[in-house]
């Protein structure tokens, strides 16, 4: 009897999770519903799921035992515009469901309204809200509510017996729920409670009842329940089975598959390995077997093919991640650069006959390529779509959406946001009430969005399982998430981007373009063992490559004295939160100088974790012990893996595994209290456990990057900086470019292109990043120069490029013009004189030019001063000065960054231009903070500023900074722990000082 059931995900609208609605349905005994939501079928696959899950007997999270009782699920949608409901579509079958998710598709990628009526569906029907004189086809039906029987009562009603059935929406639980209700319409209307209208929100009555008790409300028209029975009986969602609904077949068959997927594979192992590399051969014949037993080969062949594309017809560059590189038919196939055999990475890890989970691979490409990938691959395949996301409502977000609909003024929404006020809102009636509404809104879903990378590509078509929605990225997007797909059985590929990949493909470019020399930037293994590389490493001086140049991963590569591909591995996963707030990165470069004292729990843990001295550093290091240690099989160990995530982690998975840990190890003869201190160490770094197979992928990186920065530092920098730089902004960078050698100039209109480019020694910052500057001319200025050739002068570059006065300025004022031999204040005088008249000049190429008339000026004054302050304000900070060259005093520190190792426990007095900052919290719940500085030679030292000699945020903005502090070694690093800092003055803008004489410079 229930044709319209709304769930959570009619988003703002629906109060009930799926989970709770059949829990409902069943204590009310209906046995038949149809989920409804509101322009989405979210929901649908779940629902059918959980409906045949409830079928079984079966014990729910809270331990309460449910016997038997199915729910006959039906599908459909309920479609809306303008937030006034149209119609209902309640698909017969697998089919229909098809039918009414394409044509919600149609109407979201083309961006139409609704129409008043909807297609003709085949195998679907459609409900109609009461109305008069409204024309059915035969799949048409109207439903009447309880409450309209009085519509029809006395009429006569041959023409619409037949098309009559029960409409009883459901919408909210209970009476709490539909308050909950109304706030989230008001929330979706963007207005306040007040506001809202009877027709906004749904009516009061909108819960389940006993079917008995819907039929009695319609006893004397019984034709009615009549049809609406038929209705439901002829609906029949047994044609969805759930599992491997991936694209099936690459070439024409699965045999076919498999011989191109070993052809290929042979042939990227002498690529990889050169011949007769038995080892090699005969892991790549196991891990095919078991891809081909798996029906994995169409999975690795579209991967290796968007590769395949990507770097051979496209000449793009992409980084393979994820637990795809423990395969090596991934590496022989270049979906990875990470070789697992030298590093023990096991394809149990990524796939094999009891994982229960999906594996993919993760292809990192630069960040303005992807959309060219993802247009191939949405050419190339069919039935394909982003995969989405769903966001939710989330902790004091939660608040200030309650405080705006119930009309509260800003300020005393900002207090009940306010962490630090608490205990001051305790007692007021209004927050409570917020606090309350926020219990049963916490975690409810929001809106739909994109997921980072995910790509479906189905077998069949998807609206089969979703309709198609069509965010900002323009690609059709799945209207659910990860996990859903999963459980329906499609395994993603994530295509995703990165700026570090930006970096190595366009230094390559530059390097071929000015050197005219090609670099195989996948020849890792010649990179991975050049001493120079490796001694940037060792010194920590990788800015600009990747992760590896932020402050904390500096300090632990000097800790580490790290020297080799193993121990960035490392590296790059012990910086991770879990590792270092548990004590075990301070453990582990202790015991990487001292390897001889390490004490190892057992000989078990020796023999399995002797590459990392006895500490788990990897996700496979967590399994490895459950495996070899307790003894559990890699299906334990798999439920292990996922609960360390936080997308999966759950308390009960956690504590049954404990329990079977225990047991097994007991069974082995182990130690009781060892016992517990291993499973001690596996609970405390579950959480924030790391892929081996992502740190190897990420110092492959590392490598690249670094080889780049080795030996083209100069193109390596300037790539850097057109992809918009790395972790610190875009003033450090500039400065590694002059530390290379590098003249760098400022923009100018005759030598700038929109980025940065470089010929031979000289490097010129392009007009992306001069603040004010239109688009339309940091694109035109260039290409009107190249087509056209160089600017004669001002009147020129204004003509041929429709410049207005305004933006004449920002350029005359960066130094844009100076190729004219002209100060900046004669150009000002002159662009003035041209613009400044009512009568604007036409742009537009002349017959005869007439040169403009010459007015003798005034000698002008000119500072370097004058123009650091422009260049500060225009492009965020000074090329004509450094920030050093600007401070009132000469100082420039007792000691520089370079000699701190000389001054160990002694206080020392510092000048350091601010780089970055970071806030951490003590144990004690106070703030301190780290900060990075460089000195007046252009190298890095970092501080630590303790609450008691900073009570508050010592750091004042960019600028350079007095710093008195005492030097300390943390495994031979430097460090100053600050006593006294202070930003420094600079000198005055001769601009703004009254009857100013020029200064010296």
């Amino acid at each position: 009897m229930f044709l319209n059931v709304h769930s959570q995900y009619s988003l703002r609208y629906g109060t009930m999770k799926i989970e709770t609605l059949i829990k409902e349905a069943r204590a009310k005994k209906i046995h038949q519903l149809v989920l409804t939501d509101i322009n989405n079928s979210t929901g649908c696959m779940e629902f059918i799921r959980l409906c045949r899950k409830h079928g079984e007997d079966h014990e729910d999270k809270h331990g309460t035992f449910w016997p038997a009782y199915a729910i006959r699920p039906i599908i459909g949608i309920e479609f809306r515009r303008d937030h006034k409901l149209l119609y209902i579509g309640i698909a017969k079958n697998k089919e229909g469901m098809k039918e009414l998710n394409d044509f919600l598709t149609h109407h979201n990628l083309n961006e139409l309204p609704l129409p008043d009526k909807p297609f003709q569906f085949m195998n679907a029907y459609v409900i109609y809200p009461y109305q008069n004189n409204i024309i059915l086809a035969e799949h048409e039906y109207l439903g009447i509510r309880a409450n309209e029987l009085n519509k029809i009562a006395g009429k006569s009603l041959d023409s619409v017996k037949d098309k009559l059935v029960v409409f009883h929406p459901v919408t909210v639980k209970d009476k709490i729920e539909y308050r909950l209700h109304n706030y989230l319409v008001a929330i979706g209307l963007n207005t306040v409670l007040g506001k809202l209208t009877e027709e906004d929100v749904c009516e009061k009555d909108e819960v389940f009842i006993p079917e008995d008790e819907l039929k009695k409300k319609f006893i004397s028209y019984d034709f009615i329940v009549s049809n609406t029975q038929k209705l439901l009986d002829s609906c029949c969602m047994d044609g969805y089975t759930f599992g491997k609904k991936n694209k099936k077949i690459f070439t024409e068959s699965a045999e076919n598959d498999l011989k191109l997927l070993t052809e290929l594979a042979m042939k990227g192992l002498v690529y990889r390995y050169g011949l007769n590399h038995d080892v090699a051969l005969k892991r790549i014949q196991n891990e095919l077997k078991v891809i081909s037993e798996l029906d994995f080969c169409a999975y690795f062949l579209i991967t290796w093919d968007i590769v395949r594309y990507a770097m051979e017809e496209r000449g793009f560059y992409h980084v393979g991640r994820g637990s795809g590189a423990n395969s090596i038919v991934a590496y022989c196939l270049k979906i990875t650069d990470v070789d697992p055999i030298e590093l023990d990475l096991y394809f149990e890890r990524f796939l094999n006959h009891k994982r229960s989970s999906p594996p993919d691979f993760d292809i990192d490409f630069s960040w303005d390529e992807r959309p060219e990938i993802q247009k191939y691959i949405f050419r190339k395949y069919p039935n394909t779509a982003l995969l989405g996301t769903m966001s939710s409502f989330k902790d004091r977000a939660i608040i200030r959406e309650i405080g705006k609909v119930m009309g509260l003024p800003k300020n005393e929404i900002d207090d009940f946001t306010d962490p630090t006020k608490e205990r001051f809102n305790a007692n007021n009636s209004t927050f409570n009430k917020i606090l309350a509404i926020h219990n049963y809104m916490n975690n409810m879903p929001n809106q739909r969005s994109i997921h980072a990378g995910g790509i479906l590509i189905g077998e069949e078509p998807l609206t089969y399982y979703t309709a198609l929605d069509l965010p900002p990225k323009g690609l059709p997007t799945v209207q659910w998430d990860m996990y859903e797909a999963e459980a329906i059985g499609l395994d993603k590929y994530d295509i995703l981007s990165q700026r570090g990949i930006g970096h190595i493909r366009e230094a390559v470019q530059l390097v071929q373009k000015n050197k005219q020399i090609a670099i195989d930037i996948h020849d890792f293994k010649s990179f991975k063992d050049d001493p120079k590389l490796n001694s940037q490493l060792r010194a920590g001086t990788p800015i600009g490559c990747f992760y590896i140049e932020s402050p904390a991963m500096r300090q632990l590569l000097k800790k580490l004295q790290c020297e080799d591909y193993l121990t960035l591995v490392a590296a790059s996963s012990i910086i991770r939160p879990g590792v270092a707030s548990s004590g075990m990165m301070k453990m582990y470069i202790q015991s990487y100088h001292n390897p001889k004292g390490v004490k190892y729990l057992s000989e078990v843990m020796k023999e399995q974790l002797g590459e990392t001295f006895g500490i788990m550093v990897y996700q496979e290091d967590v399994i490895k012990v459950c495996c070899h240690y307790a003894g559990l099989d890699f299906a334990d160990a798999d439920i292990l893996r996922r609960g360390m995530s936080g997308k999966y982690r759950q308390k009960i998975e956690f504590e049954k595994l404990e329990q079977r840990f225990f047991c097994c190890a007991k069974d082995l003869g182990r130690d009781e209290e060892t016992t517990k201190e291993v499973w001690r160490q596996i609970s405390s770094f579950a959480g924030f456990s790391f892929s081996k197979a992502h740190s190897a992928s990420f110092a492959v990186e590392s490598y690249q990057s670094l080889f780049l920065k080795t030996y083209y530092p100069k193109e390596f920098m300037v790539a850097v900086l057109n992809n918009y730089g790395g972790f610190y902004q875009r003033w450090v960078y500039v400065n590694a470019l002059q530390q290379t050698g590098a003249e760098v100039h400022l923009p100018c209109v005759n030598h700038s292109d929109d980025v940065v480019n470089i010929n031979g020694n000289k490097a010129y910052l392009g007009f992306i990043g001069v603040q004010g500057l239109e688009n339309r001319l940091i694109e035109l200025i260039p290409q009107e120069r190249k087509q056209n050739g160089n600017y004669i002068d001002l009147e020129d570059l204004i003509k041929r490029t429709n410049l207005s006065l305004e933006q004449s300025l920002i350029l005359i004022r960066i130094g844009a013009l100076r190729f004219m031999g002209k100060s900046k204040k004669e150009l000002l005088w002159e662009v003035y004189n041209y613009l400044g008249n009512k009568t604007k000049p036409k742009p537009g190429k002349e017959l005869f030019h007439l040169p403009s008339k010459e007015y003798a000026l005034p000698n002008l004054d000119t500072h370097l001063v004058e123009d650091a302050y422009q260049e500060l304000e225009l492009l965020g900070f000074p090329i004509s000065l450094s920030m050093f060259d600007l401070l009132k005093t000469e100082y420039r520190g007792d000691v520089l960054a370079k000699d701190l190792e000389k001054h160990e426990g002694k206080i020392v007095k510092m000048l350091g231009n601010f780089v970055c900052d970071k806030t951490v919290y003590t144990i004690k719940n106070t703030k301190m903070w780290f900060g990075t500085f460089i000195d007046n030679e252009g190298n890095f030292f970092d501080t630590t500023h303790f609450p008691n000699n900073n009570p508050i945020y010592p750091f004042r903005g960019k600028g350079c900074y007095l710093i008195l502090g005492k030097v300390v070694l943390d495994f031979g690093v430097p460090s100053i722990e600050v006593h006294k800092f202070a930003k420094l003055p600079i000198v005055d803008n001769p601009v703004l000082i009254t009857n100013s004489r020029p200064l010296k410079i």
